[in-house]
């Protein structure tokens, strides 16, 4: 008879926590609205972003083939055609055999 007590308080407190967790995850659904879909990968046209990067280069085909060769692995270009690598970090962290900055 205690066995069949304890296994029945059991199965209301698993039951329980389960209705509980289901309870505070419709909560923070609705809090926050539906959840996010997952995005599509982001393209980007390297030859037009690394044409706007290397405009003001001496030496272009050697900075559009840098700039491509680092937009075709990290998928972005920084704007501007100098600086402003926290805008895309892997782009700022890649680096040649030599640890020098790959990317122009």
């Amino acid at each position: 008879m205690a066995f069949s007590r304890t296994l029945t308080f059991s199965s209301l407190l698993l039951l329980s926590v389960i209705l509980l967790h289901l309870a505070e995850a419709h909560q923070t659904i609705s809090i926050y609205g539906t959840p996010a879909p997952t995005p599509l990968p982001h393209t980007i046209d390297c030859g037009v972003a690394c044409e706007g990067r290397c405009k003001l280069s001496s030496r272009p085909r050697l900075c559009k083939r840098a700039c491509g060769s680092c937009c075709a692995v990290c998928k972005c270009v920084p704007p501007g055609t100098y600086g402003n690598l926290d805008s895309c970090p892997c782009y700022a962290n890649l680096t040649t055999r030599n640890q020098i900055h790959k990317c122009p």
